[in-house]
């Protein structure tokens, strides 16, 4: 599939105008129905809207999409969706990074249950270790929201909600087991007294896992996790709650294997303080803890601790609405690598108006914050949306983000290498900065929707490893990338039938050397359909990415792949149902990453698992 840096303009011309013109003359007869495929998200904006008002490209994942699908991974939700590429240094547990709208996995902003998780260190998110059983919903937002959330929300983000209490007294059991000796034990219960509903759940799985280069051994992989949440309603309308989710276990991989910890706890507080204002207050610490065994190198240890704490104000008149809020957030490392600084401090301030005239709604939101290791940076966004009826709306879109330097780019320690060369990190980094610029289109109708967006994105003061002349290797604001792309994604639920298809092309560009950027894939296919008949489910989902580089010269390509997964599901008596999924159907070897030696990281092949669960109440 080719795709040139025109293709998005042509595609806008040929593609949108048509449906502007259909939209102006009354499409279809159910155009005047209300959406009921508009599905409410919180992380698009600062409060629950809808997809259509929130003015983002927004996709969702939710509890019903998950428990047809029965991903065995966090990754595989992620995989194929709208912008998103999944990079993965092999199956079960191994390092893996998100792209999202062809920027690097740093930029891509991970939440869970509200709370920010990533290694300060390296700036990435331990997507490979969150146990995908204990979610709930995923919401995806593209496009850049360093104005709401501040540094590193450049591409997007991602939040994970994890298991809700139920307002009934409940529980379950799950065990299933699969290929390349995989177990797995789960089990949770909801309790609720008046006001107060408590749950508790968790798993532990293990594999023995398959090899992740070839010729290689099997790489196996253990988890133990859990999450706990207590939410109690106030009187007035308000709500206190408190949820703590962590997951440890082992990962090995090619030369040695990592003893990891992920955690997050937030404690919030929403209460109405007049009928024209409602405040809410979090606390929150997240950790990410690994130790990692090497055959080759020495062990290491890095371990990330960020605590933080978030006010808003939400301020309504009629209906418009403004936002005013400050954030405090505290990042500590430690660790066998003896950084020059091993703490940061960042303040901010955030504000956010939604006005609405009608059919036309205008946001604005502006953050400024103020961190102690790289200074001082503001950020911005204001959006349009008009809806030219009941189903069909316009939006366009600029806003602006950075990304800030990790530890290991502003601190990291001279080190020399028994080849000669030798790496140090840059006190005098500066942020990554970018702007985009977004026009999208959708429709959503009684039982089915089509989204469609194009956007450019442009960043300046990328960061990258230069290497001087005594072979020392630095990162540095040398690089500016270009990156336009074309999202559309569609689907319906009619008769027991659902079905979701998403198209993205993209054109990552580095704009010093016009070669692609690395890892990235221009196109991505996804197709899901399901089918419900009476107590049996089936589906499948295919997947296409196509080729990528693993270096930044163009020389390593990496070729596409398409994948096919199967599922089908019974429940074959009251309260009891089994699940069998069968990933990469046609047994499919692919590889998304290269090692430094050359070799290719290659994903697990045909991949079954059965699973049987039982319900109580």
């Amino acid at each position: 599939m080719g795709f040139s840096k025109a293709t998005p303009a042509l595609l806008c011309s040929f593609t949108v105008l048509p449906l502007a013109s259909a939209v102006a003359n009354g499409a279809e007869s159910d155009a005047l129905m209300v959406a009921e495929l508009d599905p409410i998200v919180v992380t698009a904006t600062l409060g629950p809207r809808t997809v259509g008002e929130s003015l983002s490209s927004v996709t969702v994942v939710s509890e019903e999409d998950l428990e047809q699908q029965s991903p065995t991974e966090f990754s595989e939700v992620l995989r194929g969706q709208p912008g998103i590429n999944v990079i993965s240094n092999g199956s079960f547990g191994k390092n893996t990074s998100v792209y999202t709208r062809g920027t690097g996995s740093e930029s891509t902003l991970f939440m869970i249950d509200g709370v920010r998780l990533r290694s300060a260190t390296s700036g990435s998110a331990p997507w490979q270790f969150l146990p995908v059983d204990l979610v709930e919903r995923v919401e995806m937002v593209r496009g850049p929201k360093s104005s709401l959330y501040g540094a590193d929300a450049v591409g997007g983000v991602i939040q994970a909600f994890t298991l809700e209490p139920s307002r009934e007294n409940s529980g379950w059991v799950e065990l299933a087991g699969g290929s390349f000796n995989t177990g797995k034990g789960l089990a949770g219960v909801s309790v609720g007294d008046g006001n107060t509903r408590v749950s508790i759940s968790g798993l532990h799985q293990e594999s023995d896992g398959t090899a992740i280069i070839e010729n290689g051994e099997d790489r196996g992989y253990r988890n133990s996790a859990g999450v706990a949440r207590v939410v109690h309603e106030l009187d007035n309308g308000g709500q206190a709650s408190a949820v703590l989710m962590q997951s440890e276990g082992n990962t090995e991989f090619e030369g040695g294997n990592t003893d990891f910890m992920i955690r997050t706890l937030g404690l919030r507080l929403d209460t109405p303080v007049s009928d024209h204002w409602r405040t809410s207050i979090q606390f929150s610490e997240a950790r990410d803890e690994q130790e990692t065994f090497n055959d080759l190198y020495a062990d290491s240890v890095f371990d990330t601790r960020a605590l933080s704490g978030r006010w808003e104000n939400t301020f309504t008149m009629d209906v418009h609405e403004l936002v005013v809020g400050t954030e405090l957030v505290n990042d500590e490392v430690s660790g066998t690598t003896n950084f020059d600084e091993t703490t940061r401090f960042n303040t901010a301030l955030f504000t956010q108006l939604r006005l609405n005239f009608g059919p036309t709604d205008l946001q604005f939101s502006l953050r400024g914050d103020d961190n102690e290791a790289y200074g001082k940076y503001e950020t911005g966004g204001v959006s349009l949306g008009h809806a030219f009826d009941r189903a069909h709306r316009v939006r366009i879109s600029y806003g602006t983000s950075f990304r800030a330097p990790t530890f290991n780019d502003l601190y990291y320690p001279l080190e020399v290498y028994s080849w000669g060369g030798s790496y140090s990190g840059n006190a005098d980094l500066e942020p990554e900065k970018s702007g985009t610029v977004e026009l999208g289109f959708s429709g959503r109708y009684q039982s089915w929707f089509w989204d469609f967006a194009v956007y450019q994105l442009d960043v300046e003061n990328l960061i990258s490893l230069e290497t001087d002349n005594t072979g020392l290797m630095s990162p540095a604001n040398v690089n500016k990338a270009r990156i336009r792309g074309l999202e559309m994604a569609s689907g319906f639920e009619l008769d027991g039938w659902n079905a979701k298809a998403s198209l993205a092309l993209m054109d990552p560009r580095d704009r010093e050397t016009d070669n692609r950027l690395r890892r990235r894939s221009a196109q991505t296919l996804r197709l899901a359909l399901d089918k419900i008949i009476q107590t049996w489910s089936f589906g499948g989902t295919f997947i296409a990415e196509g080729y990528r580089y693993d270096d930044a010269a163009n020389t390593k390509r990496l070729p596409g792949y398409g994948t096919l997964d199967l599922r089908a599901g019974w429940e074959f008596a009251p309260g009891w149902s089994s699940r069998v999924t069968v990933a990469n159907v046609l047994d499919k070897e692919y590889a998304t990453a290269e090692r430094f030696d050359g070799s290719r990281y290659i994903a697990a092949g045909r991949t079954a698992l059965l699973s049987v669960r039982y319900d109580f109440q």
